[in-house]
Parts: structure tokens; C-alpha cells; sequence
């Protein structure tokens, strides 16, 4: 059975748990969301998301 999940749903979840968990603040998570959508926006982006394609794939080809 294939699980999808969007990258970012994970995330998301990834940052609500350090919220309740790890004492991360609202403020940090901000800067954070920030961070990454004026990363998104950059010349850098299709870098990054060409890595992140990549480690996916490899993810998916592991077989247990």
C-alpha cells in the first residue's frame, strides 16, 4: 500500500508537534513560514525542489 502525503501537510504537522512539544513559539513558526515562502520565491527554488524530488524518489525506490 502507497502512502502520498504532501510535503506540505508534513511540514504542518512537523511544526504543530514542535509548538505543543518542543516549546517552539508562534513567533518562530512565523518566521519560519516567512523563511520559506521568500525561499520559494528566490532563484534557489528550483534547486531545492530538484533536491527534495530526488530524496523522494529515493525514499520511494526503498523497498521493505
Amino acid at each position: 500500500m502507497a502512502l502520498s502525503i504532501s510535503a506540505v501537510v508534513l511540514f504542518a504537522v512537523i511544526v504543530f508537534l514542535l509548538i505543543r512539544k518542543s516549546g517552539l513559539k508562534a513567533g518562530h513558526a512565523i518566521v519560519c513560514v516567512l523563511l520559506g515562502f521568500y525561499l520559494a520565491s528566490s532563484s534557489v527554488a528550483p534547486t531545492i525542489n530538484e533536491l527534495t524530488t530526488n530524496v523522494a524518489g529515493m525514499i520511494e525506490g526503498i523497498k521493505f
